[in-house]
């Protein structure tokens, strides 16, 4: 009998100096030709000549690369799980993730998965909305810390200007908002080991600033590019999309709405995707291990299978991985041929 996997897709800020070369190395064959035959026809690097320059964040983390690089990587790890040993019965993912899980899933068209990326990324070239920040809600035993989420609270009531909770993600807030808005945050939160953290080449993401990017999204990205979805998605409301009883449009106005202007519940995905469909393990597609902590984090809050804290989950880790991260090389190879 095959086991029962969930697959998670991480989100920007994924591809970074660490995992350059792992497109061209691990061979995604057919279609990475197709993704960078699609980048050459819009005047754009090819993946293979990105993922092979030298590293330059001002390159490699810009939406208009970053977003389709992310997504290529994703797909190199899912098209290598072994489907004689494994059943795919849902897919989630982080924010820029939904629109990975909706190209894995089988929810666009063909050629889809790179016009949807692309077209997202590629809206922030001309200047970013906004930014992010991001800071720890948990003690160190990754269990929730209510003292640090007051202090979280008052900041965000005693800082002027446009500020948002952009991302539930485990067991950080990620706050967008304007720019100096978020500096001011900065400076009212106080410091944990590294954080509060500005997350380079990020807008206000998943906030009321997208909206304008809403707008022209819904222009540019017709019904036609949408499908019902193969695979059970779960997305950044917690809500699950099923094959044949999926709305195409519902779909489209979630992801090109909702999803890019309201609070992107990571947590709430998580918690949907263990609870609903029980998997005997959850898989974390590449580049690198982003989503490791919070997803351990989410599991944590949830006390699933008696992990209650961050000792715990790493014992279990150790023993008998439930969360099983492709970027590791030998945790991948516990899912691959």
């Amino acid at each position: 009998m095959k086991e029962r996997i969930a697959v998670i897709c991480p989100g920007r800020g994924a591809y970074t100096r660490e995992t350059q070369g792992t497109l061209t190395a691990g061979g995604l064959g057919d279609d990475l030709v197709r993704l960078d035959g699609q980048r050459k026809g819009d005047g754009l690097p090819t993946l293979t000549e990105l993922d092979s320059a030298p590293f330059r964040a001002s390159t490699h983390l810009p939406g208009e690369h970053a977003s389709v690089l992310i997504y290529a990587c994703g797909l190199m790890d899912f098209l290598s799980i072994d489907r004689d040993r494994f059943d795919i019965v849902a897919i989630a993912g982080n924010s820029m993730g939904w629109y990975t899980a909706l190209g894995l899933g089988g929810a666009l068209a063909d050629g889809g998965d790179y016009t949807l990326l692309q077209t997202m990324g590629a809206m922030m070239k001309d200047g970013l909305v906004g930014g992010q920040l991001i800071y720890p809600l948990v003690d160190e035993e990754w269990r929730r810390d209510a003292e640090k989420e007051e202090i979280v609270t008052e900041a965000l009531e005693s800082t002027r200007g446009s500020l948002y909770r952009s991302i539930h993600y485990g067991g950080y807030a990620v706050i967008g908002g304007e720019e100096e808005a978020l500096g001011e945050l900065a400076k009212a939160l106080p410091e944990v080991e590294d954080y509060p953290f500005r997350i380079p080449y990020n807008g206000a993401f998943h906030t009321p600033l997208m909206a304008d990017i809403s707008a022209r999204a819904f222009d540019l990205l017709p019904d036609t590019l949408f499908r019902q979805p193969t695979v059970p998605l779960v997305d950044g409301l917690g809500s699950v999309w099923r094959p044949y009883s999926t709305s195409v449009t519902a779909l489209r106005d979630y992801t090109l709405g909702r999803q890019v202007t309201d609070t992107f519940d990571f947590t709430a995905a998580v918690t949907v995707t263990v609870k609903e469909f029980c998997p005997d393990g959850v898989v974390l597609l590449g580049p690198g291990n982003p989503l490791g902590g919070a997803v351990g984090q989410a599991l944590i809050q949830n006390n699933w299978l008696d992990i209650d804290s961050k000792t715990s989950f790493l014992e279990r880790q150790a023993e008998n991985p439930f969360v099983v991260s492709m970027g590791i090389p030998a945790q991948r190879d516990m899912v691959t041929k």
